[in-house]
This record gives C-alpha cells, sequence and structure tokens, in this order.
C-alpha cells in the first residue's frame, strides 16, 4: 500500500467516562471523556484531564460537556471535537502530513442503528478513513484473553462508567445479552444523595466519583475494609462547611438497589443461555470487567446470590480498549467487527 506508513491504526475505547486510546501496542491517551468549550466561539479550550480540572468549575462563557450519556453519544458535536483533540494529542509531532486514520471503536451492545451511526460520523469527521464498530463485551472479552472464536460459552459482565454489558459469547457471536444504564454514574448519583440524605451535605460529581473509588463497596463485611474517607463540602441547611467521614459499609447500603438491579439483569441472561453454554459457563465462571468490577466485594457479592464463581479480570478497566487493540491486529479475522 503506497504511503503506508501514513496510516496510522487507533484502538479506540469511547466510554461514558473514560477514553482509552491504542496505537501499535501502546496506550497513548487514557483520559477522562469530557471536553470544555468556549460557549462564544464554540472552540475547543480542552479535553480529557485538563477539561475534567474544568468541571463543575466553569464561568459561564466556558461549558463542559460530557458527550456521552448511558454509553451512547448525547452530543454528537462535543463528540466529535473531543475525539479530534485527542487524535491531535496523539498527533503533536506529525504536522507535515495529517495521517490516514483506520479506526476500530467500541460501542455498548445494546445501541440502535442511530446510535451506532452517530459513533460513526463522529469518528470520520474526527478524521478516521477506515472506522470498524465492535460491541463492548466482545472487545472485553478479547482483552482478558478469552478465545471468542472456540465453540465454547464464556460470559462478561462490563460494568462501565454508563451502561452494564452481560453477555454470552460463543463461536464469534454474541448468544444473549442485556444492556441496562445502571452503572458507575449511576453510582455517584446514589452517592450524591445518600450524603444528602442522610449526612445534610452538598457534593458534586468529582467528590462522589472519589468517595466511590476510596470507599465504594458492594457488601458491607468486607475482610479488610478500607480507611473512612472524609468528604468537604457545604451544609444544606446552614451552607457552614462540614466534614463527614464516610466508611465503606454507608457506601455497600447506599449502591445496594443498583447493585440489585445488575443481579437481575445476570440472571435474565442466564435465563436465555442455551444449556450447553450453560453447563461452560458454570464451569468456567464469569468474567468481570469495567470499573465497576473494583468495587469492593462485588464477586463475592455475586458469587454467593447467583451460585457461580465470578472472578475480576486483571485491570478490568483497560479491557475493552485491549480487546480493541486486537481487533485492529486482524480485521479480517474477525467477522464480528462491523464497517
Amino acid at each position: 500500500m503506497a504511503f503506508s506508513f501514513l496510516t496510522q491504526e487507533l484502538a479506540i475505547d469511547l466510554g461514558t467516562a473514560n477514553t482509552v486510546i491504542f496505537l501499535n501496542d501502546k496506550i497513548v491517551i487514557d483520559e477522562p471523556s469530557i471536553v470544555a468549550i468556549n460557549k462564544n466561539t464554540g472552540e475547543t479550550i480542552a479535553c480529557g484531564y485538563q477539561a475534567r480540572m474544568m468541571h463543575e468549575r466553569t464561568n459561564p462563557n466556558i461549558i463542559t460537556v460530557r458527550p456521552l450519556k448511558d454509553g451512547v453519544i448525547a452530543d454528537f458535536n462535543a463528540a466529535e471535537q473531543m475525539i479530534r483533540g485527542f487524535v491531535k494529542m496523539i498527533n503533536t509531532k506529525r504536522s507535515f502530513f495529517a495521517p490516514n486514520l483506520r479506526m476500530v471503536v467500541s460501542i455498548p451492545s445494546g445501541s440502535t442503528d442511530v446510535e451506532i451511526r452517530a459513533v460513526r460520523d463522529s469518528s470520520e469527521h474526527a478524521g478516521g478513513r477506515d472506522v470498524y464498530i465492535i460491541y463492548e463485551p466482545m472487545a472485553s472479552a478479547m482483552g482478558i484473553g478469552l478465545d471468542v472464536l472456540a465453540p465454547s460459552g464464556h460470559m462478561i459482565v462490563d460494568i462501565g462508567g454508563g451502561t452494564t454489558e452481560i453477555a454470552v459469547i460463543s463461536l464469534g457471536g454474541i448468544v444473549c445479552k442485556e444492556s441496562i444504564r445502571v452503572a458507575g454514574d449511576v453510582f455517584n448519583t446514589e452517592i450524591q444523595q445518600y450524603m444528602r440524605q442522610q449526612h445534610n451535605i452538598k457534593i458534586g460529581e468529582i467528590t462522589a466519583e472519589a468517595t466511590k473509588i476510596n470507599v465504594g463497596a458492594a457488601i458491607t463485611e468486607l475482610e479488610n475494609p478500607p480507611e473512612p474517607y472524609v468528604v468537604k463540602g457545604p451544609n444544606l441547611m446552614t451552607a457552614h462547611p462540614v466534614e463527614v467521614a464516610v466508611t465503606s459499609q454507608e457506601i455497600a447500603l447506599c449502591l445496594d438497589k443498583s447493585l440489585a438491579k445488575i443481579e437481575t439483569a445476570i440472571l435474565t441472561v442466564l435465563e436465555q443461555t442455551p444449556p450447553e453454554l450453560y453447563a461452560d459457563i458454570v464451569e468456567e465462571g464469569i468474567y468481570l470487567t469495567g470499573g465497576g468490577a473494583l468495587l469492593r466485594g462485588l464477586d463475592k457479592r455475586l458469587t454467593d446470590k447467583i451460585n457461580i464463581k465470578f472472578q475480576v479480570a486483571e485491570d478490568p478497566l483497560r479491557a475493552v480498549a485491549r480487546g480493541t487493540c486486537l481487533a485492529l491486529k486482524d480485521i479480517r479475522k474477525y467477522p464480528f467487527l462491523m464497517r
């Protein structure tokens, strides 16, 4: 292929909370999916970490936008600007030729045709010549090293920022799936509401996220619970500053309802699973990926509830991105890639 050195292959995990981009088997971007835009001119001021620093701290001339909501593109223009911004970060050195971009982008398995087209159009407008789409559960199964083309059943539960994807995979296809909009963002909202109701303190999205990372748990009885996390914010009644030490037990109780919804969705998928594949899953266990898999004690809670062994994959946060990268290496081999 002429000028093949000008073709860049990017594997993109376009997540609601974080975007991870691989180039030549290396992670080149791992940044929050957020973009800061000048309201008057429509120009992009910053994206990723820089934009996140501005989130909930802006003046009327600057808006911060999270272009993806519930795993799909909610703001087309902002999504395009964000992808463009990330591609620009990668290509700071090459200014003479703009490289041809071949992309594989991951999307939730419950995406509609309109949502798929939005991802494809955003990627093309941001400079992608060849755009392929892969479903997230398939990408995360590949990313944790499962043989997705084998005639045996694997089950993945991918708890991301916007959606929880549950899928049974066999012979390079998704046999049955469920995609529910209960995931990291919902956990953050629940923590914000809990702090408001129980402690009379108002906190923002970023503080809720930090609380979840530091003391997030799925069960109240942890073997080695983390230290309580101190949350600071204004009292709702007096607006005086308050400090509250939050424990992992509190967060486990606060997230209980949302986790119960995930359990129900897993059982729904297991009910639809053909018996032979079900037997494979019972033998192999079910894999947890995505940022939500890092909730302390989640694997134990699900194992006790469903009676099948659950295991957290290693580096669950980047499983989807790694799988997308593997698919990009050998596009002809995988029949499930959509053009």
